[in-house]
């Protein structure tokens, strides 16, 4: 694909340009994605009162919901490949409604788990959003225009915070029962996202030249078989790998933060369930400029120092975010912990925009793969991290009740109450060293003087 048709400039109101156009659309689509994605989480106490969920289920639904992206990842990424992100996304939206539109019909727990598991892979869509955005902006640009879009788009993921109630607060203006209000929520977010699939279909292309069907067609675009070639090129390429380790540190410990903190704040620091619910907010409104910033600043260390310039910087955030999310873990003065917290979430997000302005550089014939691989492993990391949680919990709650045995109910419930604070503080602290660790195993990634000049064409023209 040529470099100079693609766009030089992230101008966001030059709405002629097919790049802009779709960075706005792709955008738009993953914010809708993460914000099904994550929708249920608000209203957990009505689903857990309504369907009689034990801690067990819904620490289990909190696991299915990372689980099931991990699988739609990887073969997106392949899918993105062969067919063009245009196609992909359509179906994706459309068919990652029903299981959206399904939660809100759900009568039992396992009904509630498997629709959790299903709704995971509609967070696919951040591969095709970066697949997209890589092929419509220049290397000179492609960092921003990529850690932007992912912002943007995973805004959505803390946007719901407030949106959802507001869904359900109109709904029940029109006599719905508060305890029904979560299912009408639901199925207007499922159909949304359906009507998404429909507007990404008429309204964007694959490429600045034309869709993939059309390229193929006048014989402007590889064969299939280069396609397959370079999938399996990406998948022995360690470069990759390491980048699906990084990957799982910073968004996969992003999503972690997302599910765990609102009952940490609680725990720990005996806020109120809303003022919980607030900060988490704030912690995702950070997206609008932080990945972007990783991003910029990727393409700035690129300009510099070249490709090994933004592995560089990549290295340097990554171990920032792993030392601010450990020494969060033991503060105990609220105050000191939130700002530690801001610090964590900053850096967090930056750390994946940097990320995806290095995956653009690995292996350019089969972008979209690596993007699927990369972006699978912040689901694993994800799925790991829940796992560490949950079992650090389980022990600490059941030494809690042997401990209390005797006592009163109201002091056995807030024996487990600090005994699972405490759990997640000490797994806080594990996965920020693990994430230091990983910041160093990422300066290993390394680029051919090929690769290089392959990044610096002679002649680049503004789109």
């Amino acid at each position: 694909m040529s470099v100079s048709s693609k766009s030089t400039k992230l101008d966001l109101f030059n709405l002629k340009s097919k790049p802009i156009q779709t960075f706005w659309i792709t955008s738009i689509a993953f914010f809708m994605c993460f914000f099904s994605w994550f929708g249920i989480v608000p209203f957990m106490p009505f689903v857990v009162k309504d369907l009689g969920l034990t801690p067990d289920q819904k620490w289990n639904s909190i696991i299915l919901a990372v689980t099931g992206t991990v699988f739609a990842r990887l073969l997106i990424g392949k899918l993105c490949d062969k067919y063009g992100p245009r196609l992909c996304y359509t179906w994706l939206l459309m068919l990652g409604a029903i299981p959206v539109i399904s939660i809100g019909l759900v009568q039992t727990p396992l009904q509630f788990l498997v629709c959790r598991f299903l709704i995971g892979f509609i967070g696919a869509s951040f591969v095709i959003t970066q697949f997209h955005t890589s092929i419509m902006f220049a290397p000179n640009i492609v960092g921003t225009a990529n850690a932007t879009s992912a912002g943007w788009g995973n805004l959505g993921g803390g946007a719901n915070r407030l949106g959802m109630p507001l869904i359900a607060a109109g709904v029940i203006s029109f006599g719905v029962a508060e305890t029904e209000a979560w299912r009408y929520s639901m199925i207007i977010a499922g159909s949304i996202c359906f009507l998404m699939g429909l507007v990404y279909y008429f309204f964007t292309q694959d490429t600045p030249e034309g869709n993939f069907k059309e390229l193929k067609a006048s014989g402007d675009m590889p064969e299939l078989k280069k396609d397959e070639a370079g999938f399996m090129v990406a998948v022995k390429d360690y470069r990759v790998w390491i980048l699906f380790l990084v990957y799982a540190a910073c968004f996969g410990m992003e999503l972690t933060v997302y599910g765990t903190m609102d009952d940490y704040l609680q725990n720990t620091f005996q806020l109120e369930r809303v003022t919980a619910g607030n900060l988490v907010l704030s912690f995702a409104l950070m997206n609008i400029f932080a990945r972007t910033l990783g991003g910029f600043f990727g393409d700035k260390f690129g300009k510099l120092k070249g490709l090994r310039g933004r592995v560089l910087f990549l290295a340097v955030i990554l171990t920032i975010e792993g030392v601010m999310l450990a020494t969060f873990s033991g503060a105990q003065n609220f105050i000191v912990a939130f700002i530690f917290l801001i610090c964590f979430s900053l850096s967090v997000q930056m750390a994946e925009g940097a990320t995806f302005s290095v995956v653009p550089f690995i292996n350019q014939k089969a972008i979209g793969s690596i993007s699927g691989i990369v972006g699978a492993g912040g689901n694993v990391g994800a799925f790991l991290a829940a796992i560490l949680l949950k079992s650090k919990s389980a022990i600490a709650e059941k030494e809690a009740i042997i401990a209390t045995q005797g006592a009163a109910k109201e002091a056995i419930k807030a024996a487990q109450s600090a005994a699972s604070s405490s759990a997640v503080s000490s797994g806080y602290f594990i996965i920020g060293v693990l994430v230091v660790i990983t910041a160093l195993i990422a300066l290993t990634i390394k680029f051919s003087e090929q690769d290089e000049i392959a990044v610096v064409p002679n002649n680049v023209k503004t789109a």
